[in-house]
């Protein structure tokens, strides 16, 4: 029997959920439409950049069929100087080897397959709910950092499951960033590191917890690095952030080291010493042919068209790489997007609980779409 006070509480009840759930909605942080758009200074301005919408032979890309044969010389002329990458994995390995609760989170000790015959430690976090959830891969130097167990602020993993995401933290191949040892020693270290990626994408869309069409990548300095060749390099990815990597090569900036060999300075007829270019320590294997062929990152980004991505900026990466990143708004607009290249900026490399939280809002925003129109 229904009784007024049964109706009254149902009412309640009603009104509370729904206010919960627009309350929830609305305190997603994400993204503003300033963030897509350069500050005035930098409307319209290009630089010296050769515009990644011109052919090697400086005929003009028109059309979105044009594009298409455009991306695939950048990808043949970045992967032929680079090395090409051995097949895919068709079903890596996941093994499931620890388990655990944190604030109501699963996490998982894993070993996850990310070449033929080679594993690699990580910490997979999986929310509270019934999946598929949408996933981010987060790589560093080590893995506990980005599942929140290492130092503040880096703990992207950390951060985005809390947002429902599922998360693979992962760190460097063989545990030594300066020598991630592809096997291949005409292979550039930060190519096989998008491979490992790659792979590990693989493992998460087949893992049960995930929607393989959500799934992005996200980076913090080396990670920055590593999380933009993954994605730019392996269109699986459907969207992804790097927090100051340095997006340009730029010689002026001792952090912006891609001229290392443990990113694409590998050379097989010697090993230039650490730091930066100089006659006494020049340019060494494919980061030498870039330079010489007058090749920058912004054509890599070009890649990701019209799969968006936000640049998390510091201390390396300023305002002023819009000049760049404005190419990068030129391929999206003939391809008919906008909104697609987004750019946060803060005074020191370390990331800040408003860049984190911006981060995080990106994710939700192109990797939450039912959130997206409740909002």
């Amino acid at each position: 029997m229904t009784t007024p006070r049964i109706v009254a509480l149902r009412a309640f009840l009603s009104s509370f959920i729904l206010s919960t759930v627009f309350l929830f909605a609305e305190s997603i942080p994400k993204p503003s439409p300033a963030h897509f758009s350069p500050p005035a200074e930098f409307v319209g301005k290009l630089g010296d950049y050769r515009s990644p919408l011109r052919f090697n032979d400086d005929r003009l890309v028109k059309t979105s069929a044009d594009w298409a044969k455009r991306r695939e010389e950048i990808l043949r002329q970045w992967n032929g100087l680079m090395g090409d990458w051995p097949k895919l994995l068709e079903k890596p390995k996941l093994e499931l080897v620890g388990k655990s609760q944190r604030e109501g989170i699963t996490q998982h000790k894993v070993r996850v397959e990310i070449a033929a015959g080679q594993m690699l430690s990580g910490i997979l976090l999986v929310p509270e709910g019934k999946g598929p959830f949408p996933a981010v891969l987060v790589p560093f130097y080590d893995a506990e950092t980005g599942a929140g167990l290492g130092k503040p602020l880096r703990d992207f993993g950390w951060q985005l499951s809390k947002r429902g995401f599922v998360t693979l933290s992962i760190g460097s191949p063989g545990g030594d960033a300066r020598k991630p040892e592809s096997g291949k020693p005409q292979w550039q270290p930060l190519s096989y590191l998008a491979y490992v990626a790659a792979n590990c994408h693989t493992a998460l869309a087949q893992s049960g917890y995930v929607d393989a069409s959500r799934i992005g990548v996200a980076g913090h300095s080396y990670g920055g690095k590593w999380a933009m060749f993954a994605a730019c390099f392996y269109d699986k990815f459907a969207c992804g952030v790097w927090s100051d990597p340095g997006i340009m090569f730029d010689e002026t900036r001792s952090n912006i080291n891609y001229w290392e060999p443990w990113y694409l300075g590998r050379d097989e007829k010697m090993t230039r010493k650490p730091g930066v270019v100089t006659a006494a320590n020049p340019r060494t294997g494919a980061y030498k042919m870039m330079v010489e062929q007058g090749r920058d990152l912004h054509e890599v980004q070009a890649l990701m068209s019209p799969r968006p991505f936000l640049v998390s900026g510091g201390a390396e990466d300023s305002a002023k790489r819009w000049i760049a990143l404005n190419h990068i708004v030129a391929v999206n607009t003939l391809l008919g997007h906008s909104n697609r290249v987004a750019m946060t900026n803060r005074p020191m490399h370390d990331p800040t609980e408003e860049s984190n939280a911006v981060l995080v809002g990106f994710f939700e925003q192109f990797l939450k779409p039912s959130l997206r129109r409740v909002e």
